[in-house]
């Protein structure tokens, strides 16, 4: 493998990794400030035992979210030179932002929530959690309209003299329409990688600690369960609603990104959307090869809520590509771009799906069916949203390729960056290769760590997070309290 190749795998392997903790720590944030408002407005006890319960899980994930992120950054100035030389001018100002407002934010007001159990006024204490919540929030918008950008640069001029792109608007950075389209499509998908993480939680705790649980346990997890399932379908519906325009925009944006997710070799009219295909969809001769269940009209709906636009096929792009930028392969690794825009949406569907069975199963009973395997398929069904979201950003990036700057059909040709342009020239096969295998096995190692803590704090239930009874509510401060806000 050469330079080029292991810098993309290093960076791949290593953002993949990193987001497996992002979607869950937006989500949640926002479940246990949401728990926490329903205690202080309530003084109901189930609501503090899931705020505790839950927000615990959230610091632990939040936690290694950090230490993996940071890794990010610093591979723009060590593996791609190239890439930060042309855009850093421009994607450096919301990478500030997000460290300088959305980070201190979050961090400095959670490390207050944590240690403000019984010091802090309950109105106050409560305002931390919610502004630490909103902090992710903003966090995920200046990441966002940083990618956005790279996607669909605006708000730029093209230096000549450095051959850099230099910022002229930074409202046009933040507010791209690429951007507008992602964060609630982002957001939501976070909301559905926590509200699954909870039901499927409360559900393997009420099915295998059922005995052992106090009852005040008991009564919280039934109420966090039926609650997540609930905003586990308004949640899909916002995914669903925003990936709509999502394509839509795409299809205006970067058609080739459009072709590559039906893997659509040759233009068509009114074409169907393929649920599955058998055979090589990366065969590039067209679609006579391969046998999919299709769905009519469905791709062009997509595209433009019409059954019988024109949709451009990857083969008649190519041919544009070269003319306006010269010899060589513009189109995404189709297999890669196909799957994964399947895998999203699939993977996305399967908690809507267990949440209305557990609604019926529990439509006449309060109690879970005692079935052995259900235990499993809980904590399995929580794995399946964050495979979507993965799949997602696989897609997004991917079916960009061999951009890392794509360009803009209405902006400025010169304002256009490949991948292989972007890599840092002075590094090695070896550095680069020893760098990954470095990070792979630190990640192992932290991901262990982080299943580990994850597991105890999660068999332990609700009560191991919970002070002895006290008549003050959040204005006790006995020792007992304030041993729990430090073993936080």
């Amino acid at each position: 493998m050469d330079v080029l190749s292991l810098s993309r795998w290093q960076f791949g392997v290593t953002t993949v990794y990193h987001f497996l903790m992002v979607p869950l720590t937006i989500g949640l944030s926002l479940v246990v400030a949401w728990y926490h408002l329903r205690w202080y407005r309530s003084g109901d006890d189930v609501y503090l035992r899931l705020t505790k319960f839950f927000g615990k899980l959230f610091l632990i994930n939040f936690a290694m979210g950090v230490v993996t992120g940071i890794v990010q950054e610093f591979q723009f100035g060590m593996n791609w030179a190239s890439y930060s030389r042309f855009v850093g001018d421009v994607f450096g100002a919301p990478l500030a932002m997000e460290a300088l407002v959305a980070f201190f934010l979050e961090s400095t007001f959670l490390g207050l929530w944590i240690f403000g159990w019984g010091r802090l006024h309950p109105r106050i204490h409560l305002a931390t959690i919610w502004a630490a919540a909103l902090g992710t929030v903003f966090s995920a918008y200046f990441i966002i309209a940083a990618n956005s950008w790279m996607q669909h640069p605006v708000g730029v001029r093209f230096n000549e003299e450095t051959g850099r792109a230099e910022l002229t608007d930074i409202m046009a950075v933040l507010t791209n329409s690429t951007t507008l389209a992602a964060f609630p499509h982002v957001i939501s998908g976070a909301l559905l990688v926590a509200s699954t993480f909870v039901m499927g939680v409360s559900a393997w705790l009420l099915l295998r600690r059922n005995e052992r649980l106090p009852r005040a346990d008991l009564d919280a997890l039934r109420k966090a369960m039926r609650g997540a399932i609930w905003l586990t379908f308004a949640a899909f519906v916002v995914v669903a609603i925003s990936g709509d325009f999502q394509a839509r925009l795409m299809f205006e944006q970067q058609p080739m990104k459009m072709a590559a997710a039906e893997a659509l070799c040759e233009t068509e009219t009114g074409p169907g959307l393929s649920v599955f295909a058998v055979g090589d969809v990366s065969d590039r001769s067209g679609r006579c090869e391969v046998w999919s269940i299709e769905i009519p009209g469905m791709l062009s709906f997509l595209a433009t809520h019409t059954f019988d636009a024109t949709i451009p096929g990857v083969n008649n792009l190519q041919e544009s590509a070269e003319v306006a930028w010269g010899p060589g392969d513009y189109v995404p690794p189709l297999a890669i771009t196909y799957w994964g825009f399947r895998a999203m949406i699939g993977f996305g569907a399967v908690p809507v799906l267990f949440g209305a069975w557990l609604l019926w199963a529990t439509r006449r009973a309060r109690t879970l069916p005692r079935w052995r395997w259900l235990p499993a398929l809980s904590i399995a069904v929580v794995l399946t949203p964050f495979l979507g979201n993965i799949a997602g950003w696989v897609f997004t990036e991917m079916g960009r390729q061999p951009w890392v700057v794509v360009p803009n059909p209405d902006g400025l040709d010169a304002v256009r960056l490949l991948t292989a342009d972007g890599v840092s020239a002075s590094n090695s096969v070896g550095l680069v290769l020893t760098s990954l295998g470095g990070f792979a096995l630190v990640y192992g190692a932290l991901l262990v760590v982080e299943v580990a803590l994850l597991k105890r704090y999660i068999k332990a239930g609700p009560v191991a997070t919970m002070p002895p009874p006290s008549d003050e509510g959040d204005g006790d401060t006995s020792d007992d309290d304030r041993a729990f806000s430090i073993a936080y």
